[in-house]
């Protein structure tokens, strides 16, 4: 995709005009596979991890109109928070969903989230949010790249709690996107599943991400050297 297309991504305004073509009551797509598709993965790291009686509060970056947080509503988590830039897309979820109990629809920027306070999230979800910010190279990415997707990160990791996760779906290459999601300012234990294929060509990978807290230098006064970095 050229860099001009990429950007528009990256507005509000391209997404309430996607969102107001397809109407109120039609799903515009679902990004980077479904709930069904998702489900095992879900299996392994959220429900036999964090079940619904533990009354998690789930954050959902750049929420769209995706499925997934009424089909976690039917699983049993019922406090969940939809953040997405696009003003149309969050009337339309509030209105079509708004006899579902526990899901919050916000408008918000992903990488400045002052609506939401410090460590108070549970997991954190992203199917294919932070890869609206990435264009160019992969080897060498440039400016603006490095400084949207450190924003964001850096704001997902401050809003959760201490040994809480970031579950990331990405189809971009692990060995592309780790050093992303391990920009200054954080540090996380990364774990990482291949998806597999579906309909498409190519494999996805599924991120889990867990918050580590700030640790004490290491007797030689250098820092424990960064997770997941390999």
């Amino acid at each position: 995709m050229a860099h001009d297309a990429t950007e528009s991504l990256t507005c509000p305004e391209y997404w309430d005009e996607r969102y107001a073509e397809v109407g109120a009551d039609k799903q515009l797509h679902e990004w980077f596979r479904s709930f069904s598709d998702l489900e095992p993965f879900f299996a392994r790291h959220l429900f036999q991890i964090r079940g619904p009686e533990t009354a998690l509060k789930i954050l959902h970056l750049g929420s769209g109109d995706s499925t997934i947080p009424q089909d976690l509503a039917r699983k049993g988590y019922k406090n969940q928070l939809c953040v997405d830039f696009s003003s149309v897309v969050v009337e339309n979820m509030s209105k079509r969903h708004s006899k579902i109990a526990g899901i919050l629809w916000q408008q918000g920027d992903v990488r400045q989230m002052d609506q939401i306070p410090s460590e108070s999230i549970d997991v954190a979800f992203d199917k294919g949010t932070l890869d609206v910010w990435i264009h160019g190279s992969p080897w060498d990415p440039p400016d603006d790249v490095l400084d949207n997707t450190a924003r964001y990160v850096r704001e997902v990791f401050r809003v959760l709690k201490s040994d809480s996760m970031f579950i990331y779906i990405t189809y971009r290459q692990p060995h592309f996107i780790k050093p992303l999601l391990n920009c200054q300012g954080v540090d996380w234990d990364i774990k990482m599943d291949v998806l597999g294929s579906s309909d498409s060509s190519f494999d996805y990978h599924g991120f889990v991400l867990t918050k580590v807290m700030p640790r004490a230098a290491d007797s030689t006064g250098n820092e424990a050297e960064k997770r997941g970095s390999s």
